[in-house]
């Protein structure tokens, strides 16, 4: 059996998703969110899957199709660039040292697979030489922003006995203080190197790339006694393909072109707390922190 989870920005009308069940033979309907989010099971993926999902999302509405054996999952690795937060934090650090926009060209490239992740993050790095390293202080404080749910989707995953990881190809200056404030249990990311209260223009080996969050994927959840197939990952860009394709739940969200068409599940309207949803969640379990 299959489950077919719909979540909209604006209210979901109850004769669109009768429609949809009829036709796919789906057992009763059941709301997660009254007017937001609904599911129904149904025998085999239809054929008419990919046109129908089209079709929503063209109206606000997120549909993914799952397996419905093990949906609730118990390990969470998450991005953090643009997905947990809102900003690319080296694009952030790249305004502050003057070199914005080219940065941010480089990392808009990467993130959809059109240049080498190790590469590419050695060349935008080789850019902040110098930049002080109160900086990074000064951006966490006036330039991050959390995106919306994310708070909620680890607390409610931990209050079930879940465990929440955040594996970033970004930095252990950012991961730290966004892990501690979103309460995830471990953050993993590049290190970037300074000397003299400056950074150096470097970034220390290895890098965390694109490998290196599937071994991340791995490791964890056999340090827990657990598979990839007991983990949802969450990402956006080109270097979160890997992960969300060895993870039993793989969600790109509001992605990169490449991503989004690649990933097996997609979200492009709605907020982290989707997570929740597609493991079945209803709101009134969802945890506030």
């Amino acid at each position: 059996m299959f489950v077919v989870t719909l979540i909209a920005t604006s209210a979901l009308e109850s004769a669109l998703l009768e429609s949809l069940r009829r036709q796919w033979d789906g057992t009763a309907l059941r709301w997660l969110d009254p007017g937001r989010a609904a599911e129904f099971a149904i025998p085999q993926a239809p054929a008419d899957l990919d046109a129908v999902g089209s079709e929503l999302r063209g109206s606000g509405i997120d549909m993914a199709l799952l397996p419905a054996e093990n949906r609730r999952k118990r390990l969470l690795l998450a991005d953090m660039d643009s997905t947990m937060i809102d900003q690319e934090c080296i694009d952030e650090l790249a305004d502050e040292a003057g070199v914005g926009a080219h940065v941010a060209a480089i990392t808009q490239r990467a993130m959809n697979g059109e240049l080498d992740f190790d590469e590419a993050l050695t060349e935008r790095v080789a850019l902040l030489k110098g930049l002080p390293q109160s900086v990074i202080e000064d951006v966490l404080r006036t330039r991050i922003t959390m995106a919306p749910g994310g708070a909620t989707l680890v607390a409610t995953m931990r209050a079930n006995g879940g465990y929440a990881a955040l594996v970033s190809g970004g930095f252990v200056s950012f991961t730290g203080a966004v892990a501690r404030r979103l309460g995830f249990d471990e953050d993993r990311a590049n290190v970037l190197l300074t000397q003299d209260g400056a950074l150096t223009g470097q970034v220390a080996r290895p890098i965390l790339g694109r490998e290196a969050k599937v071994q991340a994927l791995h490791q964890i959840a056999a340090a827990r006694g657990l598979t990839p197939t007991d983990a949802i990952a969450v990402g956006d860009g080109a270097n979160d393909l890997d992960m969300l394709a060895a993870a039993g739940i793989g969600v790109a969200l509001h992605a990169k072109p490449v991503v989004a068409e690649r990933a097996r599940v997609r979200i492009d309207h709605v907020d982290l707390t989707a997570l929740l949803f597609l493991q079945g969640y209803t709101a009134a379990e969802f945890v506030t922190p």
